[in-house]
Order: C-alpha cells, then structure tokens, then sequence
C-alpha cells in the first residue's frame, strides 16, 4: 500500500511534465440502452480527460453489454461478452457509469459485472489492482449516493480499486448540452479529476510491479 502510494505521488509529478509516461488503457464502461443518456455523455467527458492524460481509451456502451442473463457454468459465452472480457482483460483501469435505478446500479450494468466471474481464474483475476472510477447520475442525489455506495462495494468484491473521488450527477439539473458537452463548470472539473486518477493510479500499479 505504502510503495503503491509512494508511486503514485512519483507519478504524478512526473506527469506535469510528461503526460506520455507509462502509457495505460482505460476502458470505459456503462450507460443506458438510450443513446446520449447523461451516464454515457458522462462516461465520454471522462475518458476524453483520461485521453487528455495521455491514456489510450475504449468505450462500451450499454448497446454494447445487452448480453444474455449471466448463468456460470452453463455452456459458451455470448460473443458480445467474450468481447466485453477482452477489453476488461486489456484494461490497465476502468471508468464505470450507471443510472441509479431504485437504490442501485442498472440490472444491465450488474449482469455484465457478473460475466467477470469469467475471468476468476485469470493470472490477473477479476478486476485485481485495475483503478475504477465511479460515476452516477440519478434524477436526484439520494438514489445517486446509495448507488454510488453501491457501485463501490461491487468493485471492492472485484478487488478493484476505487479511486478516491466518485461522481454523482443529478440529471435533472440538465448539466450537459445538446452536444454533450458540460454545462456545469463544477461538475466539468469533476469529471477531469476523476479521468486524471484514474490514470495516475493506474500508472502508479504499472511502476510499482516494475520494481
């Protein structure tokens, strides 16, 4: 814990001066099956941040994790999802974004964590030393903090690491343009400091399992 936040301080001030240092991929996950929802215009502002850091970034949209209810054990895996664990198994870190549906992440969102069992017995299992940063919207902050609660609960089970800032938007305030650009200054720099930790963090795991 003490060298991998050691490395991350060394990080981090290398990368004022160099943001092509240890190059990392960060995959972006989540949204609603409804294109342009405020999850998904949020996820994107985050890995353009991620991008803006220097990372190469992925997307996966929720169109893109409508797979079969996760049954382990049960015969092949849908082909969407073998794609879904390729990219998880390619990520250096991860920006997860759901609604907040009744107190908790989308069903649809929940079911393509579940596929990650798939990966259990991986020489990197699950989502093992990969930074995760969280994000949520929800019509109303009290189902957008009991989600984020809970989002962050399931990364820990993955053995994900959570960066230290979750982001939570309200989407009744309306914070993005029709363009998907952020209307909102603060959330804007939210968005920034959640794909900058992510980054640094996931560069801080590369240096410290190079030493």
């Amino acid at each position: 814990m003490t060298n991998l936040l050691s490395s991350a301080a060394s990080v981090r001030q290398r990368a004022t001066a160099n943001e092509s240092a240890e190059p990392v991929t960060v995959v972006g996950i989540g949204g609603t099956l409804r294109p342009g929802s405020s999850s998904e215009q949020a996820l994107r502002v985050t890995l353009a941040a991620a991008a803006e850091r220097g990372a190469a970034t992925e997307i996966l949209t929720a169109r893109d994790l409508n797979f079969p209810m996760y049954d382990p054990g049960n015969g092949p895996v849908d082909a969407a999802a073998v794609r879904f664990l390729g990219a998880v198994r390619r990520a250096d870190a991860l920006i997860i974004a759901t609604p907040g549906y009744h107190g908790g992440t989308s069903g649809l969102l929940k079911n393509a964590l579940d596929y990650l069992q798939e990966l259990a017995a991986d020489p990197v299992p699950y989502l093992d030393g990969k930074a995760v940063g969280c994000l949520v919207t929800a019509s109303g902050w009290q189902a957008g903090g009991t989600t984020l609660t809970s989002m962050r609960a399931i990364v820990h089970s993955l053995r994900g690491w959570p960066t230290p800032l979750g982001v939570v938007i309200n989407s009744s305030d309306k914070p993005f343009g029709p363009d998907g650009t952020v209307t909102d200054a603060k959330l804007g720099r939210q968005l920034a400091t959640l794909g900058e930790q992510v980054v640094t963090f996931a560069r801080a795991q590369l240096v410290a399992a190079a030493s």
